[in-house]
């Protein structure tokens, strides 16, 4: 028999965090990236406005939306 696998829960992507992600704060680098490609950081509620803001200094947040694992 196979076990059955178990993906692990998505977690906020600040530093030494491991509380379950709520929010996905999707961004690119102009300089670099296609207008319309979109990387993903994803942040507990906590860390949603830190990250936020470090990618908005930089110009980089183009939107954050509730995360779903779907």
């Amino acid at each position: 028999m196979t076990e059955p696998v178990v993906e692990p829960e998505p977690i906020c992507s600040a530093r030494g965090c491991s509380a379950p992600a709520e929010w996905a704060l999707r961004w690119n680098n102009p300089r670099i990236h296609p207008e319309e490609r979109r990387k993903t950081w994803l942040a507990c509620e906590a860390h949603r406005a830190q990250l936020s803001d470090f990618l908005s200094a930089r110009g980089f947040l183009r939107e954050v939306e509730p995360f779903s694992p779907d």
